[in-house]
């Protein structure tokens, strides 16, 4: 992996700008403010004149910069779309960079960890630079650090916040250094438990009016996040969860091929995608998926749960399938690089999030013609082919059972949805042509308005 510009701000005197660790680099072997390209040579540090000569590009003939803000670039769902349309984009035309967040420690230079997307963005000619995580008593130490970086960052062409919970920090500093369009992206209808969450919705109250655009990737989301006057609001723009649907297409041979591998050719699968978060419900579906093993266990059948993705709640689920007694037919597989193969192997699609934006997994389980069971926490704009069934998480686990095991009963036919996905408004490509214009424009003529 090539090295890319990267710099971190911190606390007081004490931090400086800092650096990428790169895969297999030990600490301390880049120096702070500094990095390494790809022939080895040490590279002055990033100042603004490196910037400004940068520009946006549109001036230049290069390609204009867009700077997309983000917790982090794991293997998220915000952060898989992105890295979907950014695959799709004419990178002559439209080049991302991306400002993420990361939790540092008092008294010692800052060092980030490169995450999941990190090597990709780098071959496609994307920068990342990093934040200190936003804490709330950090308050002033955070907007500093977002004002010097727009200083020495001052010429994308647009800035596009994920991160909703500070954007009205950050967008507003954006401008002043000097972006043409700042622009907040509503992708959650709801908030963490507790003080953080209070603090969010606080946050976001100024939201509306500090952006120049408002997208959402559903209505219930941008209500969440900018509130109930957003859809009558000019700015307001609706941006689905696009997915690449073809990659996700239904194949037998890659669904016998995956089972084999993982040994459950002849064991029903229930499947599910997501990080190990609170928004999740993962203990739900836990107990969900017990009381289906148990009955199928009593019937001499074998059911499997396949379980994608990682986080901090991780290690409390795989203690609870312990306790529940179910872990030798639990797989915890982590982070899969091609998620779209097991979406072929699994037989239900199971989603009880307590909220959701619009979760792009459903839409990539519908792809691939999967039934699923989703919380009516989640928006019904999800449903795109008949395929999503909504339950209440005020029912019982075994009600939930209850619904997978009518599946079970039924003839099912597993055929290629993508194209139904591709109808519906959810195609990555026909998406990255619409966004690719506004980049260039800072117009939102092509998105879909609801003004």
């Amino acid at each position: 992996m090539d090295s890319f510009p990267a710099r971190g701000y911190g606390k007081g005197k004490n931090w400086k700008a800092s650096r990428v660790l790169q895969p297999g680099q030990e600490r301390g072997a880049v120096r702070a403010g500094r990095c390494v390209d790809g022939t080895g040579k040490w590279m002055d540090r990033i100042l603004r004149a490196e910037n400004e000569k940068a520009g946006s590009g549109a001036d230049m003939g290069k390609p204009v910069r867009v700077l997309h803000v983000l917790g982090g670039l794991s293997l998220g769902g915000a952060e898989s779309r992105i890295m979907d349309l950014y695959r799709c984009m004419d990178r002559e035309k439209v080049q991302f960079d991306f400002l993420v967040h990361q939790k540092m420690e008092s008294g010692r230079d800052a060092v980030r960890t490169p995450e999941f997307y990190d090597e990709e963005v780098a071959a496609l000619g994307g920068k990342v630079y990093f934040l200190p995580k936003f804490k709330i008593y950090n308050y002033l130490e955070y907007k500093k650090a977002v004002r010097d970086f727009f200083r020495a960052h001052p010429s994308y062409a647009v800035v596009q916040g994920h991160m909703t919970s500070t954007a009205s920090i950050y967008l507003p500093q954006a401008r002043l250094a000097g972006t043409r369009v700042v622009c907040a992206h509503a992708r959650s209808a709801g908030v963490d438990q507790g003080i953080k969450g209070l603090a969010t919705r606080a946050l976001r109250l100024p939201l509306l009016a500090r952006a120049d655009y408002c997208f959402a990737c559903s209505r219930e989301a941008g209500a969440s996040v900018f509130g109930k006057s957003w859809e009558s609001s000019p700015k307001a723009c609706l941006i689905p969860n696009a997915i690449d649907g073809e990659k996700f297409r239904y194949q037998e041979a890659v669904r016998e091929c995956v089972r084999r591998e993982r040994k459950v050719e002849d064991c029903f699968v229930v499947g599910h995608v997501g990080r190990f978060h609170y928004a999740k419900n993962h203990e739900f579906l836990l107990e969900v998926f017990a009381c289906l093993h148990g009955r199928q266990k009593a019937r001499g059948k074998r059911c499997v749960l396949m379980l994608l993705g990682e986080g901090e709640g991780m290690g409390k689920a795989k203690a609870q399938a312990q306790a529940l007694g179910i872990s030798k037919d639990v797989l915890f597989l982590g982070n899969q690089k091609e998620v779209e193969r097991y979406y072929q192997a699994f037989d239900f699609f199971l989603f009880p999030s307590r909220f959701e934006g619009l979760p792009g997994t459903v839409v990539e389980a519908q792809a691939a013609g999967l039934p699923c069971l989703a919380s009516d926490r989640i928006t019904p704009e999800v449903g795109l082919c008949g395929l999503v069934h909504f339950e209440s998480l005020g029912k019982t686990a075994g009600a939930w059972a209850d619904e997978i095991e009518k599946y079970i009963g039924m003839e099912h036919e597993r055929k290629d949805m993508s194209w139904r996905i591709k109808e519906a408004g959810f195609d990555v490509r026909s998406q990255a042509e619409a966004m690719e214009r506004f980049y260039l424009t800072g117009k939102a003529e092509g998105l879909k308005r609801y003004r």
